[in-house]
């Protein structure tokens, strides 16, 4: 497929503001100065040091690790050595979930951290959720002059329309669809972008840049019979860009599922996929992992188990529960084999029974399930659950103003928490591998 080199002006589709601005504006996760990310080369980096203090007084330190006694992340691991070395690659990581993913914060805060210590690549999967009817995270936008489109979720029994590797996708009947993408000044510091990748069916029609500021963009559409990718290199960052579909003879079905973006440097790109109300089961489709595998993830963290434990005591079935795990890891073993699993478990949380709150104790459950499968299968696997306190640490969240109004997901604060153990387990891990020097070219 060759490539099409256009001049695209960009003008008044989009208000670009100095990235100096952004970082006085300060990063929506708090923790990483967007002047951090700034200017990123090729050159060795210092090892990371585990210094991540948390700031809840109840995780338990001894148990902010990961277990991983098959030693399968070493390959991964072996990828992060080489971006401290100062090797020019790019390092995918794509974190799968459920509602706790999807708004942005858990996901966000570990991407940040992550790209601070080992490179910033790019923000990465962004899903047009808000045309979807559903919540962003708060760090890009995606509109559209279509209102109305049909919309497909892992969750349904029956997709609506088919499902790219965010879960979802939406489609629209109309030829004159748009797409504009913003990085958001404040919440985005750090992510303009110079490549843009589009991921829509193979049946909808490819864009092109809208007409603005004389820009020089190469095009390439992809081409397929399934998912298609299709590539817009920009010559110089961008916090963002107005895409249309070209006319086309024959009537198309236009199916979008989202886009990625990057900046061209080396470092971590961070792919966070989630649907709210997921479970292992609504992702176990051979042809969603397939596609999910367009993402090309050297790792692939799991962060399940919540919604499966919105059920009554006594109609929770670990062994069910773990055959529906099962179900799904190997399925991506299968399609993925390059990619190494992490499996976290939920925190603890409520659940609202007969008008009132009370401590869910299926999450135990769950947690327990996860670890068991996980350490029987040779998975790595991180036990939030276990690092926050365990049994009645919901509570404690609680007390803590760390937990949303539905005492179920967690407020900003307490997802950027749970995104700092992660952060720290995975330092933890790598500083606890054999040190490995990478040589030059």
């Amino acid at each position: 497929m060759k490539w099409k080199k256009l001049g695209i002006d960009l003008t008044g589709v989009l208000i670009a503001l100095p990235v100096a601005a952004a970082a006085f504006a300060g990063s929506f996760y708090g923790h990483v100065p967007a002047n951090e990310f700034e200017d990123e080369r090729p050159y060795a980096r210092a090892m990371p040091v585990d210094s991540v203090c948390p700031r809840i007084d109840f995780a338990v330190d001894s148990l902010c690790r990961i277990v991983d006694a098959s030693h399968s992340l070493d390959a991964f691991l072996d990828e992060l050595e080489m971006l401290l070395a100062g090797k020019d690659t790019v390092v995918n990581v794509v974190h799968l979930g459920d509602s706790h993913v999807q708004a942005g914060f858990y996901s966000g805060q570990i991407m940040r951290m992550l790209q601070e210590t080992f490179g910033n690549a790019g923000r990465g999967w962004i899903s047009p959720l808000k045309l979807a009817k559903s919540n962003e995270p708060k760090d890009y936008f995606i509109t559209s002059s279509i209102r109305e489109w049909e919309i497909g979720r892992c969750i349904q029994k029956d997709p609506l329309c088919p499902l790219g590797p965010g879960g979802m996708g939406i489609r629209t009947p109309s030829d004159d669809v748009d797409f504009a993408i913003r990085i958001s000044p404040v919440n985005g510091a750090g992510y303009t972008f110079n490549r843009l990748v589009m991921y829509r069916d193979s049946g909808a029609a490819p864009m092109l840049p809208s007409c603005g500021d004389s820009l020089s963009v190469d095009v390439c559409w992809g081409d397929g019979t399934d998912v298609v990718a299709d590539t817009f290199r920009i010559a110089g960052e961008t916090d963002g860009i107005h895409l249309h579909a070209g006319r086309r003879e024959s009537p198309a079905t236009n199916c979008y599922y989202g886009f990625s973006l990057s900046n061209g440097r080396p470092g971590i790109l961070y792919h966070a996929v989630g649907q709210n109300g997921a479970m292992f089961a609504n992702y176990s489709r051979p042809e969603y992992v397939r596609r999910l595998a367009a993402l090309k993830p050297s790792l692939l963290i799991i962060t399940l188990g919540t919604n499966e434990s919105f059920v009554p005591e006594s109609r929770f079935h670990p062994e069910r529960f773990v055959l529906q795990m099962d179900s799904f890891v190997r399925l991506v073993k299968h399609i993925l084999p390059g990619t190494a699993i992490l499996i976290t478990t939920p925190a603890e949380s409520f659940r609202r029974v007969r008008k009132r709150h009370e401590r869910n104790r299926n999450i135990l459950k769950v947690a327990t399930a996860i670890c068991e499968y996980a350490g029987s299968e040779g998975i790595a696997c991180f036990d939030m659950y276990g690092a926050t306190g365990g049994v009645n640490s919901c509570e404690k969240w609680k007390k803590a103003n760390l937990l949303g109004r539905d005492r179920i997901h967690y407020s900003i604060d307490g997802y950027c928490e749970q995104g700092k153990l992660l952060y720290k387990s995975l330092i933890r891990l790598k500083l606890n591998q054999p040190h490995e020097t990478y040589g030059g070219d």
